[in-house]
């Protein structure tokens, strides 16, 4: 009897071994290879895709404000008279948009990899060419007999005058650093980490 519990016991104790090294070989075969497969699938992928239509959802916005400019003109002409000289004088009031109109943006103007976008944007210019607010306009003196063709002239010297007094160097570079802070801070929500941004000479 005592010989049949040791056989028996002994049977018990090899099965126990066996299982225990079949429990071992599986957890080793899962750790070295089940577990590679999972890291795969639940890896972080770090790639951040742009889709074509977002693309064109961000182009399809236009022209982009970055700073306005109000000015106002004092601007005259004078006609020489054989006895006496003719005078008119204007005060012009106007307001400078300076932006990028993305519809000018060149092919592959946005372009991605991974977690980092590069943007080449149109150069910054202005906006709106009829910036000047002709309902403002004021006479401020005005002497002898004008025509329209007079009074469009004077226009067009106050249109030239707006210009060079506000599309500075300075101006176009402040409307220049408001547009990379705003593109910038759009792509780091669109979950981007790093972002180039570059615009046309």
């Amino acid at each position: 009897m005592s010989r049949d519990r040791n056989n028996k016991e002994s049977r018990i104790k090899l099965m126990v071994k066996l299982l225990a090294l079949v429990a071992f070989i599986l957890v080793f075969w899962w750790l070295a290879f089940a577990e590679k497969d999972n890291h795969l699938e639940l890896g972080v992928n770090s790639d951040i895709n742009i889709t074509p239509q977002q693309i064109q959802l961000i182009k399809d916005i236009g022209e982009w404000e970055f700073l306005s400019v109000s000015n106002e003109e004092l601007v005259d002409t004078v006609r020489k008279g054989l006895f006496s000289d003719d005078h008119l004088v204007r005060i012009y009031y106007g307001t400078l948009r300076l932006g990028i109109d993305l519809n000018k943006a060149k092919k592959g103007w946005i372009k991605t990899q991974g977690d980092s976008v590069m943007v080449t944007l149109p150069k910054i210019g202005l906006l709106d060419k009829d910036f000047i607010d002709e309902a403002r306009t004021k006479a401020f003196y005005e002497s002898g007999r004008w025509t329209a063709a007079d009074r469009e002239a004077l226009y067009r010297k106050a249109n030239r005058q707006m210009r060079a007094h506000c599309l500075t160097p300075e101006n176009l570079r402040c409307a220049q650093d408001n547009a990379d802070q705003q593109f910038r801070k759009m792509l780091k929500a669109m979950g981007f980490n790093y972002v180039s941004i570059d615009f046309e000479r």
